[in-house]
């Protein structure tokens, strides 16, 4: 077997295109389960099949628990995000750091502009064993770099389509 490698800092390289170019697609498919409701009691499972989760409400929303929710998969997708392209970042800039955490705390709740729901994120970064100016300008080139911290500051293109 083939030991793990990071990916090469190429990954690192701008892009001068006149539209996105897309890399690397993935569809994940929920449905509803028991409750007929994806959030309460749904699957969630990729083309691949390489992702097969049970979804449950956490007893903090009133469910059972036993299963994840959409929350923990952001957060975990944010996390290894930032984590992968702050290590690229260190890498190129010459810094290691074999131990470094990125936490991502994701809460759901009410939003106090509509009444509705929204996300927030709280990302905390371990950097251990480097200088607090060196750890500070990674983590804001990481902020301008990773595809999740630029989704949360600036939003995505979405397109929503209806098949019946």
């Amino acid at each position: 077997m083939t030991p793990l490698q990071p990916p090469p800092l190429s990954l690192l390289d701008k892009y001068y295109g006149d539209e996105f170019h897309p890399l690397y697609t993935t569809t994940v498919t929920a449905s509803g389960g028991e409750a007929v409701h994806g959030r309460a009691s749904g699957v969630v499972r990729s083309a691949d099949g390489e992702l097969d989760l049970a979804l449950r409400l956490p007893p903090e929303l009133g469910g059972p628990g036993g299963g994840t929710n959409p929350e923990q998969l952001f957060a975990a997708g944010y996390a290894a995000c930032f984590h992968g392209a702050l290590m690229l970042l260190a890498t190129r800039a010459g810094v290691t750091v074999p131990d470094a955490t990125v936490s991502v705390t994701v809460s759901f709740g009410r939003d106090p502009v509509d009444g509705l729901y929204s996300l927030r994120a709280d990302v905390e970064i371990r950097l251990p064993g480097v200088d607090a100016q060196t750890a500070g300008e990674l983590v804001r080139s990481t902020e301008r770099f990773c595809p999740y911290a630029k989704l949360t500051r600036q939003g995505m293109t979405s397109i929503v389509a209806l098949r019946t």
